[in-house]
């Protein structure tokens, strides 16, 4: 039995759909990043304070992955790169400090 046309379902607003699912990770990231400042202020380790310092680098460039699409200022991906690279090389100076702290030096 055909279906009528009027009898068909319009298909929902897709864009509705998303800007809720926008919000909803955008909200649940910064719930994570209140969490994780809560970490590094009260970590008991220079390394969980690290962690989380990297977690919240990780979060803002989750922000401004989604500020991107929500705004459509594709720019916002540059500063998120940014921050990729900054997270990369505070990584990088906690390894080497830390382990010039925690290794002995051999001299050959």
């Amino acid at each position: 039995m055909p279906v009528e046309p009027t009898e068909m379902k319009q298909p929902q607003s897709t864009e509705m759909n998303m800007d809720t699912l926008y919000f909803v990770l955008a909200a649940f990231i910064m719930v994570n990043v209140i969490l994780g400042g809560f970490r590094i202020a009260v970590g008991p380790s220079r390394t969980d304070r690290m962690l989380a310092s990297q977690f919240l680098g990780t979060a803002t460039v989750a922000l401004f992955l989604i500020m991107a699409e929500v705004l459509e200022q594709p720019s916002l991906r540059n500063i998120a790169l940014i921050f990729v690279a900054l997270a990369a090389l505070t990584s990088v100076a906690f390894v080497k400090s830390y382990a010039s702290r925690t290794e002995p030096r051999i001299n050959e």
